[in-house]
């Protein structure tokens, strides 16, 4: 079993954020991982690589690794033993091509869809290796305590959302270099972004966010959205599929 050390928590819940230098699935599992984001990218259509949202509720095999013990293990000293699967996403950013993430708080997209932001946490998996060069994330530590930010909008066109926060300091930007198979984790609220990829290296993520079931998620504002209770017991009364 791989968790967090206490050391680990505690420097989590400072700075927002925590990379997991180490393996997180099996090379079988990483593998099967790859094969279900090919057969992802076959069906996608006009969207772009970096635009495959939710794809659990399209293949429900990505349920074995959304809901395995290798990632709850991890988040569990984070949110404590009652988990509920919030989302997850691909993201991936082409040779060449792929657009920018702007600075953002992940927390600002569901504003209104739950009561409270404190007790998420998204695990970001990486199935390529990430770099400076091909877009790796940056988080501005620390942020996460500071509430929403003001924003304003940006071109679609070469970023992935079409606003970002104003005037951000990045002058403590911390980079998230991985190898494949290697994870990081943040805080919904912190302040992160990527740049455009401009190598001719791919840049692939998938993304898996959790949150404490004593967090309430507001049926009437997320009536197209499935959560699971992905460990222990509801709290909050939620809308788990799986209840």
């Amino acid at each position: 079993m791989t968790t967090l050390t206490q050391e680990s928590v505690k420097y989590y819940q400072e700075n927002g954020y925590w990379l997991q230098k180490k393996q997180l699935f099996s090379e079988d599992k990483m593998n099967t991982l790859r094969n279900i984001f090919e057969d992802q990218l076959e069906v996608k259509g006009s969207k772009l690589s970096d635009e495959l949202d939710t794809p659990h509720f399209r293949d429900e095999r990505l349920l074995d690794f959304l809901l395995s013990d290798e990632v709850l293990d991890l988040v569990e000293p984070i949110l404590g033993p009652n988990i509920g699967l919030w989302s997850s996403h691909f993201i991936c950013k082409d040779p060449y091509v792929g657009r920018a993430t702007p600075w953002h708080e992940d927390s600002a997209y569901w504003k209104g869809r739950v009561d409270r932001y404190d007790k998420i946490v998204t695990v970001w998996l990486a199935l390529d290796r990430s770099t400076k060069e091909n877009g790796a994330m940056y988080v501005i530590p620390g942020t996460h305590v500071n509430g929403f930010s003001e924003y304003e909008e940006v071109d679609k066109s070469t970023n992935l959302f079409d606003t970002q926060i104003k005037n951000v300091d990045t002058t403590n930007a911390v980079c998230f270099e991985l190898e494949p198979g290697e994870c990081s984790l943040h805080d919904s609220r912190i302040i992160h972004g990527a740049s455009e990829n401009k190598s001719p290296y791919r840049r692939c993520g998938y993304t898996m966010r959790y949150f404490s079931t004593e967090t309430k998620v507001d049926l009437e504002k997320n009536k197209s959205h499935k959560i699971w209770l992905a460990r222990g017991k509801d709290i909050a009364g939620n809308p788990f599929v799986n209840v």
